[in-house]
């Protein structure tokens, strides 16, 4: 009469695979943070949720590279978005800078290094030398142009922030790494600039090219 019923479970009757506290290893934290993204994207194979997750961060890449080379703002990443670098990428592509010949020359340089000739090496040095000295007069050149024209075009922009979000959840762009990036900008060669500039070195618009038939 004080027989069990058959129905009825024991705490022990519970399976292993409910209960993985006892008799199997504690799970690594790759182990617990891919088993976290399978349940937030539905599936329990932590390989799967593996490898939608590398799918995923392989299109954010694709499509902000896409979004580069288009030049499409609405599109950009933070570091490219908003009307403050757009400002600098203008100030930056409307003149010529030593800071694009630097990768060229120092190729050359690098090439040229191995004709062993006195004269050829002596010159190699001051060639270089003078590169980087221009290059860093030219950056200083940069720095202060922006330095001494951001305050004017952007007078309310926030000097402490890049990007930022006001009260209505709106974005809001400040003044803040503006300069290093006109400087890094001015390091590249023109034409693998990304976003392409849309002026040209002499501060003039670019014309749109033609659309392919």
């Amino acid at each position: 009469m004080f027989r069990r019923k058959p129905s009825e479970a024991s705490p022990t009757d519970i399976p292993e695979s409910v209960n993985p506290g006892k008799g199997r290893p504690t799970p690594t934290r790759k182990e617990a943070e891919a088993a976290r993204k399978a349940v937030l994207t539905g599936t329990a194979d932590p390989k799967a949720a593996k490898r939608a997750s590398r799918d995923a961060d392989r299109k954010a890449r694709m499509d902000a590279q896409s979004a580069l080379r288009a030049g499409d703002e609405k599109r950009l990443p933070a570091r490219d978005r908003g009307p403050i670098k757009a400002f600098v990428r203008d100030a930056v592509d409307g003149r010529i800078s030593l800071g694009e010949l630097f990768i060229p020359v120092a190729v050359l340089v690098l090439v040229l290094g191995f004709v062993r000739v006195e004269i050829v090496q002596v010159i190699l040095l001051w060639v270089w030398l003078f590169m980087l000295i221009g290059v860093v007069i030219d950056s200083l050149f940069i720095t202060w142009r922006l330095r001494s024209t951001l305050p004017t075009a952007f007078p309310g922009a926030d000097p402490k922030i890049s990007i930022g979000r006001d009260e209505r959840g709106q974005d809001v762009y400040g003044t803040k790494g503006a300069m290093l990036y006109g400087v890094i900008r001015s390091l590249q060669i023109r034409k693998l600039r990304l976003p392409p500039p849309k002026v040209r070195w002499n501060g003039k618009p670019k014309a749109p090219k033609a659309a392919k038939v």
